[in-house]
């Protein structure tokens, strides 16, 4: 049982944000202070990436662990409340980040998806797996990388 009222929790829900979040914003931070350029939320690339590097076809995605369903066969028994809303809802966010993924791949993009956690915890270490990716070392990186 939901523990809001429904304007409470419809208040909350729209105060999530879909861009500039903290994980974006840490990592963006960490790039711009190296020196590294970009640009953020393209509409012009294919699944809107929250960090893309066009000239060398790599979009990145910071994804938070509840929209995108990390863990998702235990985390899904979690969620108690307006189930049959929120399950369907999530798994397919999580259908289409492959879709994305497949997408940009056959297009010749490099993806790279971060979860919230890996950037707050080793905000560094995936800004290094950006840069090792820049310079065409995908093997060398961490991250959840996608390419065909």
């Amino acid at each position: 049982m939901d523990k809001h009222t429904p304007e409470q929790r419809h208040k909350n829900m729209q105060a999530v944000k879909n861009k500039d979040s903290e994980i974006e914003l840490l990592l963006r931070r960490e790039l711009w202070n190296r020196g590294i350029r970009y640009r953020k939320n393209s509409n012009k690339v294919f699944g809107h990436p929250d960090i893309v590097f066009i000239g060398k076809k790599v979009a990145v995605f910071c994804d938070s662990e509840f929209w995108h369903g990390f863990d998702w066969e235990k985390r899904k028994n979690d969620i108690k409340s307006n189930r049959d809303f929120w399950i369907p809802k999530i798994e397919r966010n999580i259908q289409r980040d492959f879709e994305v993924n497949d997408k940009l791949s056959a297009d010749g993009w490099l993806v790279l998806r971060f979860w919230g956690k890996e950037i707050k915890k080793n905000t560094v270490v995936c800004a290094d797996d950006i840069v090792r990716a820049l310079e065409g070392n995908y093997e060398l990186c961490i991250g959840r990388i996608f390419r065909l």
